[in-house]
């Protein structure tokens, strides 16, 4: 499970999760570039540079200039998004489109730029942070599970496109976390790390298109769907 010398990056790496997973690798060893849309939280140990995840030239900078600087790109955890709870008639202009671009557009950008030059460099791990949100219709959740369903989808394509290669692709459900679109969750950032630096640590013959919680395996739509049909008949 080590992750010693691995170029890291990690989006959203300001606060919350990605922060506490970024200051998790950098102490474990590795070269952490972290990159948020605005650098509002105080210094930090590892790299932090800013970065509008939503802005697909300015991901590609980022991702370039890092394997440029490093020589390589280990891991993408693609983890900065937005959340909010509104009802669909309810939503602002524009409110679900900012969602998407952050939180499916903002991962596909990141994947686009970082694959190829994975696959040329014989490897990497692309890691797309997921959430139950996808699967479990929640009233108010229409933008933001929309976002994590269309993610989870390309997750598993570009975890299929990239047989072969040496490059994987999976995902992350963090579960209920303490940040600024759940203060009042159960769980410390912290506590999402451990699973973050296994997934990190996987090599070219792990596991891939696959979703992971707390270091198990999560397979999404299984039970929701069964649930979701039950409640609504």
């Amino acid at each position: 499970m080590s992750v010693r010398g691995k170029v890291i990056i990690v989006t959203g790496a300001a606060s919350g999760i990605g922060r506490a997973i970024a200051e998790g690798f950098h102490t474990d060893g590795a070269t952490v570039v972290g990159a948020d849309v605005a650098l509002l939280d105080g210094a930090t140990d590892f790299t932090l540079r800013e970065c509008d995840v939503s802005d697909a030239a300015a991901v590609a900078d980022l991702i370039r200039s890092v394997a440029g600087e490093h020589g390589r790109l280990d891991v993408l955890f693609n983890n900065a998004g937005l959340g909010f709870r509104t009802a669909i008639p309810d939503h602002a202009p524009d409110q679900f489109e900012k969602l998407i671009r952050v939180n499916l557009l903002g991962p596909y950008y990141g994947m686009k730029a970082a694959i190829p030059l994975m696959q040329a460099q014989g490897g990497g791990h692309v890691v797309n942070t997921l959430s139950r949100a996808a699967e479990t219709g929640g009233k108010g959740f229409g933008a933001y599970g929309a976002s994590k369903a269309g993610l989870y989808a390309l997750t598993r394509t570009a975890a299929r496109e990239c047989l072969g290669t040496g490059v994987l692709v999976n995902g992350l459900i963090p579960g209920p976390t303490r940040s600024g679109m759940n203060p009042e969750a159960p769980q410390d950032p912290a506590d999402v790390y451990p699973t973050a630096k296994w997934l990190a640590a996987f090599t070219a013959d792990d596991m891939t298109g696959r979703v992971f919680w707390n270091r198990q395996e999560y397979r999404i739509f299984d039970e929701a769907n069964a649930a979701f049909s039950r409640e609504i008949e």
